[in-house]
């Protein structure tokens, strides 16, 4: 049995009958969508999916900051009125 990485699950046959009501019900949460009780996907609302990607755009921020942190170079203050 494979995991899934939702709260609720649908099967692609419900889902083709009407994709919306599916987005509508879940909540801005991730759904997986099933074939023969399968996970072959995720559905996610455009919400959700911006949600996500700022989170993984937060990380990438925090990895570059830590990385100039330890570079070894010395910090530039600077006031944030002069930016």
């Amino acid at each position: 049995m494979e995991a899934l990485l939702a709260r609720s699950s649908v099967g692609i046959s419900e889902l083709k009958l009407n994709p919306t009501a599916v987005l509508e019900a879940s909540g801005n949460m991730p759904v997986a969508i099933l074939n023969r009780n399968k996970p072959v996907g995720y559905l996610l609302t455009a919400q959700a999916w911006e949600k996500i990607h700022n989170i993984l755009e937060d990380k990438e921020i925090l990895k570059i900051i830590g990385s100039r942190m330890t570079d070894g170079k010395k910090p530039v203050k600077i006031k944030i009125d002069d930016l």
